[in-house]
Parts: C-alpha cells; structure tokens; sequence
C-alpha cells in the first residue's frame, strides 16, 4: 500500500511538472498508456494522478473518459487570484512564526536556488526551486488545510506565469521570490504580508495584462 501511494506521488509530481511546463501542452489529449510509458510507472498509480489533476482543474475528463489537458484562461486565473491572495497570506505569516530552524534554512538554501535559475536563465529549474519553496512554506505553516487548499492553485498560476512570461519576467519573478523566502526564514512578518502582497499584486497586473 505505501509502496502505491509513494508511486502515485511521483506520478502526480511528474505529470504537474510536465503540465506546467507545457511538455504537455493545453488542449493535449492524453492517454493512459502512453503516460504509464513516458514516466515508467503503473497504471493504477497514474489514474490516481491523473484524478488528482482533474481535482487541481490542471486537466478534464470527459465523457467516455477522455483526457485533455486545461486550457491556460487569464478570466479564471483572476478567480483563482481571488482565493490564493489571502491564503498566501496566511500561510506566510504562520510559516514566519511556525518554520522550525531547518525550514528556516531550507528556505535560505532554496532562495539561492532559485536566484541561480534566474541567473542561468533556466525557467525549468526556477519552476522546480519555485515548488519546492511552496511545499516547504506549506509545511512550516502547520496548517494542513490552507497548504493543501493553496496547492493546486500555485500550479495553475506557475503555469500561467510560464506560458505567457517564463524567460522574460524570470529576474524580476526571482527577486520577488527570495524577497518572500528571506523574510520568512528571518520571521519578519510584516515583512512577510508586504512581499506577498508585492507578488500578488504582480500576478494580477500581469493577468490583466493578458485580458
């Protein structure tokens, strides 16, 4: 059973991976299949993720169970900016107050990580130093609920992000991102509420951009 769940994970974490980063473009038909063979995992595993992906709105089963891949809409990205503003906030002032000295640190590691992918102009690596960064503010937050509620939105915006800036917002999205991580390790909550609120606002202008 562990053995199942842990394959399922990887499944999930690999297919997110590939939807955010368009390896699996938007409108993408996909099959089970062919999937269990890219990723070189079982099919149980990779239904359970892929029901997982329907639940994160990142993919849509339809009738007689065809899969696509989610169209990237900035109307819906706005909603789902609606819901992330205040549960970024809350998550990033628990974490400041909540993150043991090893998330603390982990948060300090992966700040220089991500400054690097921005220096190298990987937006692959930045996305994967970036959701890395989310699961260890999740986690110092202690609030399981507001972590996982947060998730699937953090990749429907990371997709976004990718899709209609990556490359050439990366420094200024990188900067902004060290900024929150710095002021979360360090326990500065005011500062904390102001950086998030800086990358919210960014988000949005860039969405309405868009539209």
């Amino acid at each position: 059973m562990e053995i199942k769940e842990k394959l399922a994970d990887q499944a999930y974490r690999k297919l997110e991976e590939m939807i955010v980063t368009l390896k699996l473009r938007p409108g993408s038909i996909l099959s089970e299949p062919d999937l269990c063979e890219r990723l070189e995992i079982g099919r149980t595993p990779v239904r359970e993720a892929l029901q997982r992906l329907s639940t994160d709105r990142l993919i849509s089963i339809q009738p007689r169970r065809a899969m696509i891949v989610s169209e990237v809409s900035a109307s819906e990205m706005l909603r789902v900016l609606e819901v992330r503003r205040p549960l970024e906030l809350l998550i990033g002032e628990l974490a400041a107050n909540r993150a043991d000295e090893q998330e603390r640190a982990s948060l300090e590691r992966v700040a220089a990580e991500i400054a690097k992918a921005a220096e190298d102009h990987d937006v692959d690596e930045f996305m994967r130093a970036d959701k890395r960064f989310d699961i260890i503010l999740g986690e110092a937050s202690r609030n399981h609920y507001a972590f996982k509620s947060c998730m699937p939105l953090q990749s429907m915006s990371r997709r976004f992000w990718y899709y209609y800036q990556g490359q050439s917002e990366l420094n200024t999205s990188a900067q902004m991102h060290r900024a929150m991580m710095l002021a979360i390790a360090s326990g500065e909550v005011e500062k904390v509420k102001s950086t998030i609120t800086e990358f919210m606002d960014y988000l949005e202008t860039a969405v309405r951009k868009v539209l």
